[in-house]
């Protein structure tokens, strides 16, 4: 029998946590036993925490009463199969727990890869079900493991806000206004904007004071603007505000100082997800849209079909991955006390901006 350990984050308040012992039953026909090796945690998974019961983020993986398990992007390795097509030792590239093993019950099973069958996850976006072999993979390769990691999920929400966007024709607007631009799905973002969209929008990027010059650095931005200064900044154009920070107060700023001239108001994350609020009904300008990015996934696959839909991503992934090594440092840490760290800073959003945490447990 195999023990697994978890991390529980309570589902009322994301600063509690702790670690338990789990007693994995045997294993049943079709189902397989993997052991998680390596994993990102960034930003985004705090988001995940922050709207675990509005976007069913805590249903992925079964947790006791109160507790959930956040979701991590990161690598794991068959330990055991029970499953046909599925041998021990492959690697697989997908959606975990912070935890040191994982139950699965493969279903649709490709020499790509499969998608999790678990009855409790059949509600969910099928993108966060699927498993990729690593060794079928044509754009992985082992040296880039961590910054596939840190950057393809948060990437692919960057790509698909800039198909949206472009799609869209950026609404009539002539500039691109980030929220939290120090994020790494915001750099993502300005990285495409910049290198395919320069000249028909500016990119302007909102942060603190203290990650300012960090995100002038990374040359994605044409503008950088504190918080602090979003009423003296420059307004003469209509604008796309896409909002990763989800604070209710650098939402109603901005929504105030373009007022008409706000043609779109995305709301995609919550890195400041202990000041999201403020009724969006009392704001100037569009009322903010929840941007999902399975929608565009399901638009893009039927209009891509699913090869070119993945050629796309993992082109524009890698032209990313390229431009991130002047700025992007990988961190990695191992065990508990690790863990608790990296989780810590970035639930009090302390956390710095170049460091691309990689953790084990």
């Amino acid at each position: 029998m195999t023990t697994s350990t978890d991390l529980l984050t309570s589902r009322k308040n994301l600063h509690e946590t702790k670690f338990v012992e789990t007693q994995l039953a045997a294993l049943k026909p079709g189902q397989i036993l993997l052991k998680v090796d390596t994993f990102a945690f960034t930003a985004n998974n705090v988001t995940y925490g922050a709207f675990g019961d509005a976007m069913m983020y805590w249903n992925f993986f079964p947790a006791p009463e109160g507790y959930g398990r956040i979701p991590v992007w990161g690598f794991a390795d068959v330990v055991e199969s029970q499953a046909e097509g599925i041998k021990p030792g492959e690697r697989f590239w997908g959606y975990y727990p912070i935890s040191t093993h994982l139950v699965v019950e493969p279903a649709r099973v490709t020499p790509h890869g499969f998608s999790d069958g678990a009855a409790h996850r059949q509600k969910m976006a099928p993108i966060y079900n699927s498993y990729v072999r690593v060794a079928a993979d044509p754009h992985y390769t082992k040296t880039r493991e961590s910054e596939r990691a840190l950057l393809r999920p948060l990437f692919t929400t960057s790509f698909l806000i800039d198909d949206f966007l472009a799609d869209s024709d950026f609404f009539g607007a002539r500039e691109v206004v980030l929220s939290s631009a120090s994020s790494k799905t915001s750099l993502g973002l300005a990285f495409l904007l910049h290198k395919h969209r320069k000249g028909q929008v500016a990119v302007v990027g909102l942060t603190s004071k203290s990650n300012a010059a960090f995100v002038e650095k990374t040359g994605y931005y044409d503008r950088v603007v504190a918080y602090d200064a979003i009423a003296q900044s420059p307004h003469d154009k209509p604008a796309v505000f896409v909002d990763m920070a989800g604070s209710g107060e650098v939402r109603a700023a901005v929504h105030k100082h373009w007022g008409d001239g706000l043609k779109y108001s995305c709301a995609v994350g919550a890195t400041h997800w202990d000041h999201m609020g403020g009724p969006a009904a009392d704001l100037p300008g569009p009322k903010p849209q929840l941007f999902f990015a399975p929608d565009q996934v399901k638009k893009r696959l039927t209009d891509w079909g699913p090869q070119g839909f993945e050629d796309r991503i993992a082109k524009a992934t890698n032209e990313f991955i390229a431009s991130v090594d002047g700025w992007m440092k990988i961190v990695k840490g191992k065990g508990k006390a690790d863990i608790e760290r990296v989780y810590k800073a970035m639930v009090d959003g302390k956390a710095k901006p170049e460091e691309g945490h990689m953790l084990s447990l």
